[in-house]
């Protein structure tokens, strides 16, 4: 595998990956994982399990804040746009109004509101998923074909603080997963 700095080197490691044959497995396998002390871990299974939601504490995340943001600055854009042609660009007194005649551009206003915070919600929930992205290095595993079938998978990152190849390894072979494999990049 060739590296970008032109060396020639084997893979790197990715993590290590656990195998469970069912959804109490995995829950107590994420668990102990998380009492030990690992805080870069992934779990993959056929269904979501909002218990692991919980234990990850995955229900907290900044998509609502970016659609928020994106709204607001949408509401503002359509102000201002109506603003700009009504009372710098092309005044025109109808009916002795002022140019500035905010509840005429509400339409408006809220039209851009909801397309920023549409578009807001794309692009972030995009850039935040990491997406896209082809190929992750859990599909070199070959087992990893049942995640969506009726398999459960805890991996563990290699960039987790507490990550040590072989602790880590005995730790989830502690744990009596089906099988333990390493994941290449």
């Amino acid at each position: 595998m060739s590296h970008g700095n032109g060396s020639s080197a084997e893979p790197q490691l990715h993590g290590i990956m656990a195998e469970f044959e069912d959804e109490e497995a995995i829950i107590s396998a994420t668990q102990q994982a998380v009492d030990a002390g690992y805080k870069k871990m992934e779990t993959y299974t056929p269904y979501p399990l909002e218990e692991l939601m919980d234990i990850l504490h995955l229900h907290k995340n900044k998509v609502a804040l970016v659609i928020l943001i994106g709204g607001i600055f949408g509401c503002i854009v359509g102000f201002f746009m109506q603003y700009y042609a009504s009372v710098i660009h092309y005044p025109i007194n109808v009916g002795g109004r002022p140019f500035n005649s905010w509840p005429a551009f509400v339409p408006v206003m809220f039209e851009c509101t909801i397309l920023f915070a549409a578009l807001s919600a794309i692009v972030g929930m995009l850039t935040m998923n990491g997406l896209p992205r082809p190929h992750h290095p859990v599909f070199n595993v070959e087992r990893f074909k049942y995640a969506s079938q009726d398999r459960f998978f805890l991996c563990i990152e290699s960039d987790d603080p507490k990550f040590e190849i072989t602790e880590t390894k005995q730790f989830l072979e502690n744990l009596n997963p089906h099988e333990v494999s390493e994941v290449e990049e």
